[in-house]
Parts: structure tokens; sequence; C-alpha cells
């Protein structure tokens, strides 16, 4: 099976069971759930649906234990909706890289607001430079003679 062909019927599967999920699944146990991405494997045979609990009453476990509880009925419907002679068998996975990218994010924040307070706390310390001294500072590499490479006797 070509690789585009493989994409769209993972992103038609995706479409469909997000949409199975939220209407027709009537366990306590799964609630709100995005369908993050689906994986087919090569011969069609099963499907990795990777999934995330939106606003979650349950742990994961539990969300996934509903799932796995009403795959039978998801693939029956996804098989008709889709057209497909064989529906593949699906495999629910929990999908941790929304938590592992909101815990770098938190990372991430805490860090630059540490290298603020750093900033801040920094020109307190270091004297104040004087006027005189901004200009030269301000020539840059070019020197007095204004011809880039600094000093002039040196060429």
């Amino acid at each position: 099976m070509t690789h585009g062909r493989t994409q769209r019927i993972e992103s038609e599967i995706q479409r469909v069971l997000a949409a199975l999920i939220a209407r027709e699944v009537k366990d306590p146990r799964v609630g709100n759930v995005t369908v993050t991405a689906v994986s087919v494997a090569p011969d069609m045979g099963s499907a990795r649906v990777f999934f995330t609990p939106f606003a979650a009453l349950h742990p994961p476990a539990q969300v996934r234990a509903g799932l796995t509880h009403a795959a039978g009925f998801l693939r029956g419907e996804l098989g008709r909706r889709l057209g497909l002679r064989h529906a593949p068998r699906l495999e629910f996975v929990f999908d941790e890289s929304v938590e592992s990218a909101a815990r770098l994010t938190q990372l991430i924040d805490s860090a630059v607001a540490g290298d603020r307070e750093h900033a801040a706390a920094a020109p307190a310390a270091t004297p104040a430079t004087t006027p005189a001294a901004a200009p030269a500072a301000a020539q840059g590499p070019q020197g007095e003679s204004g011809a880039p490479g600094g000093d002039p006797s040196r060429r």
C-alpha cells in the first residue's frame, strides 16, 4: 500500500473515531477524549489509536479501559462508515506527547523567568558606564579611519 493512501486512511479513521467516541460511546469512563493520531499497520490488520483525555475525570488507564471495552463497537461502525471490507483491530494508546510538551513549556517559562530576574538584578550591581566611553564603543571594529579591519597601520 502506498504511503499517501495509508495517510488518507489514517486521517479518515481518526476523523470517524473522534466523532464516534464523542457521540456514540456511552461508557462513563471515557468522557471527552481527543484522538490525536492513528497509525495503521501495513497490512491494515490493526491500528494504534493515540488519545488524550480532555478535562478527564478518570485517569488515562481507566479511559483506555473504557475505550478498549468499546473497541468492538467502534471497529464495526468504523468499517460501515468507511466502507472497509476488513476494519482494523483497534489498540488504544495514551498519548503522552501533550503532557510532555506542557512540562517542557513550563520548564522553559521558569528558565526565562529566572533569566529575567537575574538580568534585572545584574544592572544594579555593575557600575554605570561613562558617557565618554560610549562613542568609542559605538565605532565598532572599523576604527577611526572608517575602513573595515580596525587599525590602518596594520595593513
